[in-house]
C-alpha cells in the first residue's frame, strides 16, 4: 500500500533499496554461473589466487553493510516515542478491539466487524467496522496497545504500524499520520476461529 505516514514512506524506499542491491548480486551471480557452464576454458596451474579471494571476501561484507545501516537506522527510528500530542489504548479481545482515549475522561468504546447483511453499498466487506477511531493528522500519536484473553496484533499496513497485544503488557508505538483518508487493518495474529474478523479502521 502507499505509505500515509514518513516511517512508511522510508520503509518503502529501503524495501526498493534492498531489491536493487538484491537484483544486481542476482545478475552477476546467474551471469558467473553461465559463464560457467558454457566456457571450454581451464587453467591448468591455477592453485590459490590471494587477491581474488579477498577481493571476494571484502565485497560481499561492504555491501551487506549498505544494507544493515540503513536497516538499523530505520529500526531505531521506529522504536523512538516523542512527546506525543494524543494517546490511544487499544485492548484486543476476542474477537473485537476496544479503544480507550486515555487523554479524556469518559471515551471508550468497541469496534466490531460489520456484518455483510449490514454493510453500505460503499462499505467495505470484512475490513469496515462499526465504530471507527478518529485521529488527527500531522500529529505524533502515541498508541498503547494491549489484550485481555490470547496474542492478538494491531496492524495497519499503510501507516507502518504492526504491534502484538499481549496479555498483561502493555506495548507502545508512535506514528505520525500525514495524509487524511480511511486506513484499514486487521489482526495479525493467529487468535482464534474468528481471528480474520477483527478489523481496524
Amino acid at each position: 500500500q502507499d505509505s500515509s505516514s514518513p516511517l512508511m514512506e522510508q520503509l518503502n524506499f529501503f524495501h526498493d533499496h534492498t531489491l536493487l542491491i538484491l537484483t544486481m548480486i542476482t545478475i552477476l551471480v546467474g551471469y558467473i554461473m553461465g559463464m560457467l557452464m558454457f566456457n571450454q576454458f581451464t587453467n591448468r596451474f591455477l592453485l590459490h589466487g590471494q587477491t581474488i579471494e579477498i577481493i571476494w571476501t571484502v565485497l560481499p561484507a561492504i555491501i551487506l553493510m549498505f544494507i544493515a545501516f540503513p536497516s538499523l537506522r530505520l529500526l531505531y527510528l521506529m522504536d523512538e516515542i516523542n512527546t506525543p500530542s494524543i494517546t490511544l489504548k487499544s485492548i484486543g479481545h476476542q474477537w473485537y478491539w476496544s479503544y480507550e482515549y486515555s487523554d479524556f475522561l469518559n471515551l471508550e468504546f468497541d469496534s466490531y466487524m460489520m456484518p455483510t447483511n449490514e454493510l453500505e453499498m460503499n462499505g467495505f466487506r470484512l475490513l469496515d467496522v462499526d465504530n471507527r477511531i478518529v485521529l488527527p493528522m500531522n500529529n505524533q500519536i502515541r498508541i498503547l496497545v494491549t489484550a485481555t484473553d490470547v496474542l492478538h496484533s494491531w496492524t495497519i499496513p499503510s501507516l507502518g504500524v504492526k504491534v502484538d497485544a499481549t496479555p498483561g503488557r502493555l506495548n507502545q508505538i508512535n506514528f505520525i499520520i500525514n495524509r487524511p483518508g480511511l486506513f484499514f487493518g486487521q489482526c495479525s495474529e493467529i487468535c482464534g476461529a474468528n481471528h480474520s474478523f477483527m478489523p481496524i479502521v
